[in-house]
């Protein structure tokens, strides 16, 4: 179940939202609502997510308990989590493309778990604060539970921090302001994914799914950029959607997004794209590793390795291997000088460089195999063979209403869309003039109720990030 559909919309959330607002226990219906949200799409899969919370809990009261300080519970606990997540994740990866031999998992029950790649990270992260002794330990399994289980941030995150809501999960105040904005927060999500994400979608797909060779250089760029749109406002929306949520509930989740597209370097980029993963990587993988201490071979190994994982995370394939070295080796080339040469040129140029090499690395994160990538990224460049028929424009795969949401995702994707909504973030509850919380109220409508039409009258409503 994908907050973009009917069963969420008009079945699940009104019902939640009904008993948490009357309950005076409310983290008894927000974990129970999260298990039934998670069972309704997963069935027997929750008692993976069910043993996960188990786990992290007495993990966590080991840790407190131990005599001295010791790194073995914490072993055990990370070990726990990265099995669960490397059975179910990786295993076909792992015996057919890593040792060849060929087991048939597609006629097998096992399947990845939804969100399970969001809720073993916030396990981990649980019990290294722990450990570090950053957050005190929970000795209530209920609220450790509502944190690992909690629906809004589930499925694709963000991934929140225990030590962020540790407070929130023990004591809470819902506020009128605090569900204006999340309304807000939460149409604007919605109609990101419904209007703009689910319409490149489409274009994408057919533009990926043709022969490469097929395509005019227009055609191929046209594909890529509407899977860079369709894949940020995608996960952006979701995100918006996800934070919305937690406003509502008396929670507030960091922001995951920051207008990644306007970034003036691959450096900048990473610091505004999925902003929870990558805080998370540095916190608890690369300055572990060392940072950058012991020179510069070690902080261009470590940035490599962190990359490398971080395109693993993502899929249990080679493309997205290929995809986290690429971006590894682009950081590395910016600390060894492309920063210094990025800094004589104009402002737009930096922009520019950014967007070509996302496009290029999305192309390897879409296709299924690393050869389809190169071969795509040939009709872009113009350096595939022709073969006779390479004449499809990107005009001929569009419609108006198309071309009119490219040209939005285009815009609202730039500064355009950070300035639109100057007040959404959290920061700004509290200041906004009775004006602009009148707008925000008919915007959130008009938003809801559009988006809603879309849901209701259109079959097609993928999410990137759903099973992941």
């Amino acid at each position: 179940m994908v907050f973009s559909s009917v069963e969420f919309l008009f079945i699940f959330l009104p019902a939640f939202l009904a008993c948490y607002t009357v309950s005076r226990r409310k983290n008894i219906v927000l974990f129970l609502g999260s298990v039934l949200f998670y069972v309704w799409g997963e069935g027997w899969y929750a008692g993976v997510l069910l043993a996960s919370i188990l786990i992290n809990w007495l993990v966590g009261l080991w840790i407190v308990k131990s005599a001295k300080p010791s790194t073995a519970p914490l072993a055990v606990g990370i070990a726990a989590n990265l099995l669960s997540l490397l059975f179910f994740k990786y295993l076909p990866f792992l015996t057919n493309d890593i040792l060849g031999l060929g087991f048939d998992f597609a006629n097998t029950s096992l399947r990845l778990p939804i969100g399970i790649s969001f809720y073993t990270f916030q396990g981990i992260s649980y019990i290294i604060d722990v450990h570090r002794r950053d957050a005190p330990a929970e000795r209530n399994i209920l609220n450790l539970g509502t944190y690992i289980a909690m629906f809004p941030q589930l499925v694709a995150g963000p991934i929140v921090r225990y030590s962020n809501i540790a407070k929130a999960l023990h004591s809470r105040t819902l506020t009128l302001e605090n569900v204006r904005t999340g309304v807000l927060y939460f149409s604007v999500g919605l109609a990101q994914k419904t209007l703009i994400a689910n319409t490149m979608g489409q274009l994408a797909d057919v533009l990926f799914a043709a022969d490469a060779s097929t395509l005019s250089a227009s055609a191929a760029w046209g594909g890529a950029a509407a899977y860079s749109l369709q894949i940020y406002f995608d996960f952006s929306g979701y995100s918006h959607m996800a934070i919305g949520l937690g406003l509502w509930l008396g929670f507030n989740f960091p922001e995951n997004f920051n207008f990644p597209y306007i970034s003036e370097s691959i450096t900048e980029f990473w610091r505004r794209w999925h902003i929870s993963l990558s805080t998370w990587l540095r916190d608890y993988l690369y300055i572990p590793l060392g940072g950058n201490r012991g020179g510069p071979l070690r902080t261009y190994r470590n940035l490599w390795v962190v990359f490398l994982l971080c395109g693993l995370w993502h899929g249990a394939a080679w493309t997205f291997l290929f995809w986290g070295a690429y971006y590894g080796t682009l950081l590395i080339l910016e600390r060894l000088c492309l920063l210094k040469a990025l800094a004589k040129i104009p402002k737009p140029l930096r922009i520019l460089y950014v967007l070509l090499c996302a496009l290029i690395g999305w192309v390897f994160f879409r296709v299924e195999r690393i050869q389809d990538a190169f071969t795509y990224l040939g009709r872009m460049f113009g350096l595939a063979a022709e073969s006779g028929i390479g004449d499809a424009s990107l005009l001929q795969f569009m419609d108006n209403k198309t071309l009119l949401v490219f040209l939005l995702g285009l815009a609202f994707s730039t500064s355009l869309g950070r300035d639109f909504f100057p007040r959404l973030a959290p920061a700004d509850i509290g200041r906004v003039g009775v004006r602009l919380k009148t707008a925000s109220w008919i915007i959130s409508g008009l938003l809801l109720a559009l988006s809603a039409v879309l849901v209701t009258a259109e079959g097609y409503n993928p999410f990137i990030y759903f099973r992941f």
